[in-house]
């Protein structure tokens, strides 16, 4: 393929593939500013290694594959950088306490605190728990993109809830 015709079609990949790609991520990392980054990177590799995507298969698995590889890095990183001390931003160490003003804002700290509960859940649970409800992704599609078993997604899942369940109760 000529790369004019490549570069064309991959600007289309993107297109269709952005939004998916950033809910996943931002569910991964509980950040929405990184997950621009991340979902940049996951465009980035894919670019780059095009050559290894078997045509015959889905696309979307295999960038979610790459995204979710991407977020752990992400947070290996971030997790290095807590323990060398080099901090976080101002915004992911104060909460913000301000009273509710109306009913969109309550809306929105309701949603925020549901993505920081995501984002709270060991890495299997949130995984699968973003990928089968968030980016509404089969049991089979699922447990191919995270090399587990269907019953497997489906433990995963019920797990994943019940922990976003207790979580969210206690703290509203």
């Amino acid at each position: 393929m000529p790369p004019a015709r490549r570069d064309a079609a991959f600007r289309e990949i993107m297109r269709r593939h952005r939004e998916p790609l950033y809910r996943l991520v931002r569910g991964l990392t509980g950040d929405p500013e990184e997950a621009l980054d991340i979902v940049q990177e996951v465009f980035a590799s894919a670019y780059r290694h095009l050559h290894r995507f078997d045509p015959a298969r889905p696309l979307r698995p295999w960038l979610a594959r790459i995204a979710i590889n991407r977020s752990r890095d992400w947070h290996r990183r971030r997790r290095l950088r807590r323990f060398l001390g080099l901090g976080l931003d101002a915004t992911e160490m104060v909460a913000d306490d301000a009273p509710l003003a109306d009913a969109a804002l309550a809306a929105r700290q309701r949603l925020d605190l549901a993505w920081r509960a995501i984002a709270r859940l060991p890495a299997p649970l949130r995984e699968t728990l973003l990928l089968r409800t968030v980016e509404g992704l089969s049991q089979a599609e699922t447990a191919e993109i995270l090399s587990i078993t269907p019953k497997a997604v489906e433990t995963r899942l019920y797990r994943a809830r019940a922990q976003l369940a207790a979580m969210l109760g206690d703290e509203g």
